[in-house]
């Protein structure tokens, strides 16, 4: 009898598992902060024998290379990767004994990336499961596109392939496990399930009830950017990455905390907005917590840019540090932890508006809307006359934004404080639109598709 356990990594979108017959366990797509995996091992009462990896992921550093070497464990990974370091290659059709009872069977699932493998769990000799990385997903699959635009297509159809072979070749009552659909941006569209079969997915993924055609044209359809930082990701897997230094940055006085913002170095603010907004050191940026942290601010940062975390306690500060260790941010340049007055050294403060889109519907005067959202979310609605500049985009474009008070929305409030921020650390007047795009119609704004009105609320 196996069973599966999920490590879940929910600002990433992504799951780990750890799966064990009572004495042996192997583990799927470690993320690299993986003491977490050893202390849920550990109250397991199992070894770890074989660390197993789905492909070279794109949006986060592995642990898989440091958990096997610490663990002593056999290092699981496609034989056509070209790493740079010792593993066991794998290939289709491989089969790896894990316990008595329990071995991996591997099957090549390209789509998400050339090389992807699943992994078929058989326990007593019945399929208990298959880790279906970026493949198979909940309702979705991974996307084909991170390799870049000259490989997409042979990957989408790749993908409809092997979503279709999983589906033929495993009973419908085999659950999926995949390491994407939770929020990363490595799916194509996030899964609405928290658990799921291969028989669920006959019935209801596009990929297993479309064909190729209409499927690979969905698919690209519906694909929008994603964060910078994932260009970074795969040469550093490919390279063999050690374990998340976790250590406590050097602590940052008030005065050293102005130096780095006065450098161009990036100050983060880890509060919630709305306390950053009544009160912040000037030139700091504002990344809460309570949203996809590191993501958000891997897209935007220049990367190598050094970065100095400001929280109210050192627990906030170690998971922001957690959070950015998982996406290669290792040598944070300081820390501080304690209110604004005790960062600034009694220095002035600046402060943010927040506003609603009933606000913004009764502004008057000269004033700038800016929408800082996707492709996609603008391409779905958008307020008549804004500006479009993805928050991504914006720290490059910022002569390209009119004079004038500048009033910035997202579609939730995170990226728009992001924006606000930035535009405030460059001397702009700035309102941040602190509520829910769905609002703006019934606030009285003229909603806009490219080219026409839009009359109904936006989905």
């Amino acid at each position: 009898m196996a069973e599966i356990l999920a490590i879940e990594t929910p600002a990433l979108g992504d799951r780990s598992y750890l799966a064990h017959d009572g004495e042996t366990a192997v583990v799927i797509d470690p993320q690299r902060d993986y003491d977490r995996v050893l202390a849920l091992a550990e109250r397991a009462g199992v070894r770890i024998t074989h660390v197993a990896e789905t492909h070279i992921h794109n949006d986060y550093v592995t642990g898989g290379l440091a958990l096997s070497r610490e663990a002593g464990a056999a290092y699981l990974v496609n034989a056509a990767d070209p790493v740079r370091f010792g593993r066991e290659p794998v290939t289709d059709g491989d089969a790896i004994d894990i316990g008595p009872a329990t071995r991996l069977r591997v099957l090549a699932t390209p789509g998400h990336t050339f090389t992807h493998l699943s992994y078929v769990l058989e326990a007593d000799g019945e399929v208990a499961g298959v880790f279906t990385g970026g493949s198979l997903l909940f309702g979705t699959t991974g996307r084909p596109d991170l390799l870049g635009p000259a490989s997409t297509p042979a990957l989408a159809r790749a993908q409809h392939a092997s979503a279709r072979r999983l589906a033929r070749e495993l009973p419908g009552t085999a659950r999926i496990f995949p390491t994407h659909g939770f929020g990363s941006f490595c799916a194509a569209t996030q899964a609405q399930a928290s658990s799921s079969t291969i028989g669920q997915e006959r019935r209801s993924n596009a990929v297993l009830t479309m064909g190729e055609g209409a499927y690979v044209r969905a698919l690209l359809a519906g694909l929008d950017a994603y964060p910078a930082y994932y260009a970074h990701m795969g040469p550093a897997n490919l390279a063999g990455p050690g374990g998340a230094d976790l250590s406590l940055p050097q602590q940052a006085a008030p005065e050293e905390i102005r130096r780095r913002i006065a450098a161009g170095e990036w100050v983060v603010d880890l509060r919630d907005r709305v306390a950053f907004a009544s009160g912040f050191v000037p030139g700091a940026v504002c990344f809460s917590l309570d949203g996809s942290f590191a993501p958000y601010l891997g897209w935007v940062l220049p990367w190598g840019t050094p970065v100095t975390l400001l929280g109210e306690t050192a627990d906030e500060v170690a998971e922001a540090q957690r959070e950015l260790a998982r996406i290669g941010i290792d040598r944070l340049a300081g820390a501080a932890t304690g209110q604004p007055r005790d960062w600034s050294g009694g220095q002035p403060l600046a402060s943010l508006r927040l506003a609603t889109f009933s606000d913004l519907a009764r502004a008057g005067g000269r004033r700038v809307v800016l929408d800082v959202r996707r492709d996609l979310e603008w391409a779905d609605g958008h307020v008549d006359g804004a500006l479009h500049i993805p928050f991504s985009d914006l720290p490059g474009r910022l002569t390209d934004i009119p004079e004038g008070e500048i009033w910035v929305y997202c579609r939730t409030g995170y990226r728009a404080v992001v924006a606000a921020s930035i535009l405030a650390a460059a001397g702009r007047q700035v309102v941040s639109i602190d509520d829910e795009f769905d609002h703006a119609h019934d606030a009285g704004l003229t909603l806009m598709r490219p080219g026409r009105e839009l009359q109904e609320r936006p989905r």
